[in-house]
């Protein structure tokens, strides 16, 4: 189904912010007028913070609001955006769900598997949409490598890499406002495997259509203890499957930012090395290759933004498929994953995923 932006005849999407101490709130702050939306309402308490974003942004304050519920009345949002802690993410929910809100989060669903439960269960009794937001579901080459491995061009599935991470939220001068609660085991739910260990999750339920692992093993560390005293900054997962294994690599330490991931087939390998980036590698022999290589445009409306998927499947414009990144039921599988991780990194085990 093609489709393009909204004509003037047809009314932005009503959107409320739930908070600003979330700093990929600009995406949606510094985001080009396009028609397909409208920031209708702003809650946030900080005042401070609110006062210097509208200056960076442009926006009147009159906007803001101290709180989701009256931010809600005053402006009756079609749509909440939640910008704020991972823990409040549930609050957010049992707030709008109730009123036919639908709801964006960003990326993880939530700081648990008894959260992102609560939340489903809320989303389902209310009919309204919950989706996930992560910056990896806009990358052109993760599409590109999915439709590649779906028609066979490197045979079976066998093994997959996904790698996030940067140098440490600290050592990026983040906002206090972020870091504080980013470097919070109750309010992110913890270090670098909840902040970078939950692309990998997607992507693979993605990759896998919705299979679950069948175990998981996991491995924390905290290697800048004085940046990041109460959550790790280091952690591995493996995921294991009938047909094939996965290792997904979140990390606070790395010298350089990065997300990729590596694809293994039986006849070839996918690399997604950046955004726009792909490798396809087919083998020759025992070590030698043909290597072709791709740069790719950006995807097309309303699939290249956020925001604008929102609109159109609030407005009944797009339909996500099973599993799809964004989607309840690829994100609910992450929490299963992410719970998993933490259990075993803590028990030092292999913790077994129930079917």
């Amino acid at each position: 189904m093609n489709f393009l932006p909204v004509s003037a005849q047809e009314k932005p999407l009503r959107i409320g912010v739930a908070g600003l101490t979330h700093t990929h709130v600009h995406w949606i702050l510094g985001r080009d007028d396009i028609g397909d939306i409208e920031i209708v309402g702003i809650a946030e308490p900080n005042r401070e913070l609110a006062e210097r974003y509208a200056k960076q942004h442009g926006y009147s304050m009159d906007l803001v609001y101290n709180s989701l519920e009256e931010m809600i009345i005053a402006t009756q949002p079609e749509a909440v955006t939640a910008f704020g802690t991972i823990h409040e993410h549930l609050e957010v929910v049992e707030t709008s769900a109730p009123k036919g809100i639908h709801v964006m989060v960003e990326k993880p669903l939530a700081v648990s598997l008894a959260h992102a439960k609560k939340m489903k269960t809320l989303a389902e009794e209310n009919s309204i949409h919950l989706l996930t937001n992560y910056e990896t579901t806009w990358y052109p080459t993760n599409h590109k490598a999915k439709e590649l491995l779906k028609a066979g061009s490197i045979g079976d599935l066998r093994k997959v890499t996904v790698r996030d991470g940067h140098r440490g939220p600290a050592k990026l001068g983040i906002n206090s406002e972020f870091l504080d609660w980013l470097l919070d085991p109750d309010a992110n739910g913890g270090g670098a495997i909840m902040d970078f260990g939950c692309y990998g999750a997607n992507l693979l339920t993605w990759l896998k259509n919705g299979e679950k692992p069948n175990t998981v093993t996991a491995v924390t560390q905290q290697l800048q203890a004085k940046n990041n005293p109460k959550v790790d900054d280091e952690a591995t997962l493996i995921l294991t499957y009938n047909d094939s294994q996965a290792i997904i690599e979140a990390s606070w330490n790395w010298p350089i930012g990065r997300k990729d991931m590596e694809i293994y087939g039986i006849t070839g390998a996918l690399y997604a090395d950046n955004r726009n980036e792909l490798r396809i590698r087919i083998a020759e022999g025992y070590d030698g290759f043909s290597e072709e290589k791709m740069n790719l445009a950006e995807r097309e409306y309303p699939l290249n933004d956020p925001f604008s998927l929102l609109a159109t499947v609030v407005k009944g414009q797009h339909q996500l498929a099973p599993y799809d990144l964004s989607s309840l039921e690829n994100n609910m599988v992450v929490m299963e994953i992410l719970d998993a991780a933490r259990e075993s990194a803590k028990k030092g085990k292999t913790i077994n995923l129930k079917k």
